[in-house]
């Protein structure tokens, strides 16, 4: 099977890489050369697809399925998907959650609108980008492309520090602020299922919109912390705040304390998501201890959350640690 990634060296590029590798295929990846490396073996096209003729060095090739994990303006995916029409069987694009129009009731599917967003607009927010380019996608490709809408992705390699920011936290040892209830539910997808899932949809030459995420509960903000805690081996205590004296001193779920997103918070549809279309379509996601193994594992390796390839950076996620202890003392004296 002969792959072409375009990216292929930050978060889901990567994975997706790596899992084609694994799977003894010719892998090519298109990228302007300036962020990570390559698995060896694996052939490297340099270009910026928004220059002036970036596209140019995919000029010469045919390859069975393509895989766009682009994040910037839509009209970057449909020159892209214009560029290998007559050369690509299939086109996956990762999408994400966010391209949903608010609110989402719980359990919404991919039936849910989307928000209004331009396939040739040449900038927009996070969302707008999204779902522009899965429109350029379409509209080039037709049932031809798959729209894989990914939600919450961990596992190694995390270059936003979600869960990396947990397990050094954890790690630290001491007294842990632990956003309750502790059986909340979380929904999530490793990055090596939603690698494996996409490849294998492609090959199948599926098309349409898939929420590809874990079913909501996969595991819960107290499994996902217990399991911090068991690989790194801390004296880590976890002490189990409810919602409301955390959302009152302002600390800002999702960012301040990753992961979490409190019951009836107005982004609480980020982890309750409907994936039986997903499931149905053979979605299979590993075990939460695995994840966080694997994490922890890669980040001892590394050292560090990595930069974002070829975005500009976020701003960090993760509490100051000033304000975690001032929450402690205040909810949990001594």
């Amino acid at each position: 099977m002969r792959l072409l990634v375009l990216g292929g060296t930050g978060f889901v590029g990567g994975a997706v890489v790596t899992e084609a590798v694994r799977r003894n295929w010719s892998v090519t990846v298109f990228n302007r050369g300036l962020h990570g490396a390559v698995p060896e073996g694996v052939h490297r096209l340099r270009g910026d697809r928004t220059a002036r003729d970036g596209l140019a060095t995919l000029s010469g090739g045919e390859w069975d399925l393509v895989v766009d994990t682009w994040d910037g303006a839509p009209r970057g995916v449909g020159d892209a998907a214009r560029a290998l029409v007559d050369r690509v069987r299939h086109y996956a694009y990762v999408s994400s959650g966010s391209v949903y129009a608010h609110p989402l009731p719980p359990g919404a599917g991919e039936e849910a609108p989307v928000v209004d967003a331009a396939p040739d607009a040449d900038d927009g927010d996070y969302p707008h980008n999204k779902a522009g380019g899965e429109r350029a996608a379409v509209q080039v490709f037709g049932d031809r492309a798959l729209l894989v809408r990914a939600g919450l992705i961990l596992g190694p390699g995390e270059d936003i520090g979600r869960l990396p920011w947990w397990l050094h936290r954890v790690a630290r040892g001491g007294d842990v602020l632990a956003p309750g209830p502790a059986d909340l539910p979380v929904q999530y997808v490793d990055v090596r299922d939603l690698a494996a899932w996409t490849l294998d949809r492609a090959v199948a030459g599926v098309g349409g919109a898939f929420n590809v995420i874990s079913r909501t509960g996969h595991t819960t903000m107290g499994e996902l912390l217990a399991a911090a805690v068991a690989v790194t081996g801390s004296d880590a205590r976890l002490r189990w705040t409810d919602p409301e004296p955390i959302l009152a001193a302002g600390v800002v779920p999702w960012n301040d304390l990753p992961i979490w997103v409190p019951p009836g918070h107005e982004y609480r549809w980020l982890q309750e998501r409907g994936v039986d279309k997903a499931y149905a379509a053979g979605l299979t996601c590993r075990p939460a201890a695995e994840t966080v193994a694997d994490t922890w594992g890669w980040l001892r390796r590394v050292g560090s959350v990595p930069p974002r390839a070829g975005r500009p950076a976020r701003v960090p996620v993760g509490l100051d640690p000033e304000r975690e202890a001032a929450l402690l003392a205040a909810h949990h004296p001594a």
